[in-house]
């Protein structure tokens, strides 16, 4: 069914000399040199790679790591029925919710309010009307019909989400929240958290957002391949990450229709998918932000995102606009 696919992976880690690249399935990888794991989490294909002196204690903590990211898999997944998400989904309240449920729906509600709207953490019920519509026998080539458009649009709405320690409630009926646009950004902050706090100074994670604690052993940057939107398995270019992040969003990274007019961005005005850019990559201190900023940004104007950069420190966008062209805002 289409609500159980993956979006298609729009960055990945460049492979270098000192052998950077991801590993093919779900373990450690055994080689003389950094401890290398990958799997899968949070709908996507996961990595984390650790330089430590000790090996035995670096498959440890990333055995730690992977324990934190299933905790959070079970606040923050669609793709699992008893999850804290999928039980709010369903009855439109969580009583005494988890702690990180509560910071992360408080976060998106910043970016809500930062962006004018343009991330919105209700728009699920959009998604579940596309994808219904695509599942059906005879799918329309335009779409769900106006009509159907225009009922999924009267359950989104951010403002109508309550958030407390307490409890969490939506409020329109039918409403739904997808946390899509910025739990793996989360999930990857909270695995450095804990690698810092073990007192690690180079490591790469990756729960489908990426995030580099300092630069590589030798010094140099980390670097990171970002996927060309209309060419699957090329670069559009490179970036170099030290104690940064980066994320992208592209339509072409998941498509309802073969002609990419109905994708995974949502308008939460329109009920839409915008065709606005190629793609957009945002390089952030954290991997929230440039996760929630990166899905934003698809959805406004040049000159909102140019404000937005502008007011945060240590943020950049870039763009790739609907003819191929490169357009770089922030340091």
């Amino acid at each position: 069914m289409l609500q159980h696919l993956t979006r298609r992976r729009m960055i990945v880690i460049a492979a270098s000399a000192a052998g950077s690249a991801l590993f093919a399935s779900s373990r450690f990888a055994r080689a003389n040199g950094p401890v290398r794991w990958q799997g899968s989490a949070l709908g996507a294909q996961v990595s984390i790679e650790i330089h430590h002196s000790d090996r035995a204690e670096a498959e440890r903590l990333v055995e730690r790591c992977l324990l934190e990211v299933r905790r959070l898999e079970q606040q923050f997944s669609l793709y699992r029925a008893d999850s804290a998400i999928s039980i709010l989904n369903r009855t439109g309240i969580l009583v005494a919710p988890d702690a990180d449920m509560v910071a992360l729906l408080k976060t998106s509600q910043h970016f809500a309010g930062l962006t004018g709207g343009a991330f919105d953490p209700t728009v699920q019920p959009l998604w579940q009307l596309h994808a219904d519509h695509f599942s059906s026998a005879r799918p329309g080539g335009d779409g769900p019909s106006p009509q159907q458009l225009t009922e999924a649009l009267a359950k989104v709405g951010h403002a109508d989400l309550l958030v407390d320690e307490n409890r969490i409630a939506l409020l329109r009926r039918g409403a739904a929240i997808t946390l899509n646009g910025i739990a793996q950004g989360f999930a990857t902050d909270r695995v450095v958290e804990r690698l810092r706090q073990a007192g690690l100074s180079t490591t790469l994670v990756n729960m489908g957002e990426i995030r580099a604690i300092g630069a590589r052993p030798e010094g140099t940057p980390w670097r990171v391949g970002l996927g060309d939107p209309g060419r699957p398995g090329l670069l559009t270019e490179t970036v170099d990450l030290i104690d940064r992040a980066v994320a992208t969003s592209a339509g072409a990274g998941f498509r309802f229709d073969a002609k990419g007019r109905f994708t995974h961005l949502f308008d939460p005005e329109t009920g839409r998918s915008p065709q606005r850019y190629g793609s957009v990559s945002v390089m952030a201190p954290t991997a929230t932000e440039a996760d929630a900023l990166s899905t934003a940004f698809s959805l406004m104007p040049l000159s909102d995102i140019a404000r937005i950069v502008a007011t945060r420190p240590n943020l950049q966008a870039r763009i790739i606009d609907s003819n191929g062209t490169l357009i770089v805002y922030g340091a």
